[in-house]
């Protein structure tokens, strides 16, 4: 029956474990969280321990339970605020069950357990050693108070080995979960990262730009705001490569993904298409504005000494071709192909230049 009872609790403990981790796996407890963060683990972990104190093991005025394992997990991830939000908790928890001396001895007990471990959390050692001693310790505090408050050997000699057992599994399988879902999560959010990110450049890839451009084309529609696109690519980058290599190419390109980031607005979209192609989508931008910005792209870039890894120090330029939503064109999705002609008529033109779509009438914006 002991048995049973325990492995109940630890079986509670890990189900819980895994919904709270689900729910909280963009933002994980730890000592830099925020305040607020910290006292909702906090009073999470109390609740929780409050529920394990319902299927607890019964002995007269005495219960036992692994009310100490949310405790101790709070305490490790979080320190001081959500330690002692749970241990409070659970000191009202067991008050609410009965007030004598076992509900005594256990306050005693839950804020011993509570300060050792956020005292062996600071020590300079490694993690297994940490768990191992905070569980050590909470087992030979809960056995000295256990033979105290209960005189039956029969009972003690049942209980004290399986709850030693029982509270080590539930320790370390508690452990082992969260850092198995931690790491879950972190390889998650590399993979959507990397799915999303161009991987030399850190700028949006092109799958990424897809996404957002149609999210907010769709947006500008609605809100019935002026959109612009501008398509950029490097003049004889293939000269580049050919001349310096695809290493100090490489180079350019990181260089260049700076100075576009620098050179927009901090809410527009930058991204590498692919190879020397760049695009730039330009919120609520009218053309002219669009081409502003696009004049002080290509001049930067112009005047830009690009540092190769070998010291030496080399110039490019940039064709640029711009399209805007609701001037150039009344399609948003034509906004692409649009772009991509402009800046075809930039490279068939003399390169180094800004062009617009030819459906920009300049007469009637200027008027």
């Amino acid at each position: 029956m002991i048995l049973k009872e325990l492995i109940s609790n630890l079986a509670l403990l890990i189900a819980s474990l895994f919904v709270y981790s689900q729910s909280t796996q963009a933002m994980p407890l730890s000592r830099s969280s925020t305040l607020k963060a910290k006292i909702v683990s906090g009073f999470l972990a109390g609740i929780l321990a409050n529920v394990l104190m319902q299927y607890s093991m019964h002995f007269d005025n005495t219960i036992v339970d692994l009310r100490h394992i949310p405790v101790i997990l709070v305490a490790y991830y979080g320190g001081a605020v959500p330690a002692l939000a749970s241990m409070f908790l659970v000191i009202i928890g067991r008050f609410f069950i009965g007030f004598n001396t076992s509900s005594l001895l256990a306050l005693f007990l839950i804020v011993s357990i509570t300060l050792l471990t956020l005292t062996i959390t600071r020590l300079n050692m490694s993690k297994r050693v940490k768990i191992f001693l905070i569980l050590t310790s909470s087992n030979i505090m809960f056995t000295i108070l256990i033979v105290y408050l209960l005189q039956s050997v029969s009972t003690l000699t049942v209980l004290i080995p399986s709850f030693w057992i029982i509270s080590y599994m539930a320790g370390f399988v508690s452990f082992y979960v969260i850092e198995f879902l931690r790491r879950s999560q972190n390889l998650l959010n590399k993979y959507k990262a990397e799915a999303a990110t161009d991987g030399l450049t850190g700028l949006n890839n092109v799958r990424k730009f897809d996404q957002s451009f149609n999210k907010i084309a769709a947006q500008a529609v609605h809100k019935e705001e002026k959109l612009s696109l501008l398509y950029i690519d490097i003049d004889h980058f293939k000269k580049v490569n050919d001349t310096y290599g695809h290493k100090e190419g490489d180079q350019v390109l990181i260089e260049l993904s700076r100075i576009l980031s620098n050179t927009v607005r901090s809410f527009d979209i930058v991204s590498r298409n692919g190879g020397e192609e760049f695009t730039v989508i330009l919120l609520d931008c009218p053309t002219e504005r669009a081409r502003d910005i696009s004049e002080r792209i290509r001049e930067k870039v112009e005047n830009h000494s690009f540092l190769l890894t070998t010291g030496q120090m080399i110039h490019v330029t940039v064709s640029i071709g711009l399209a805007c939503y609701n001037e150039t064109t009344s399609e948003p999705k034509l906004l692409i192909k649009e772009a991509d002609h402009a800046l075809y008529d930039a490279k068939q033109t003399g390169r180094n230049k800004v062009c617009i779509s030819p459906g920009y009438k300049w007469a009637s914006h200027r008027a």
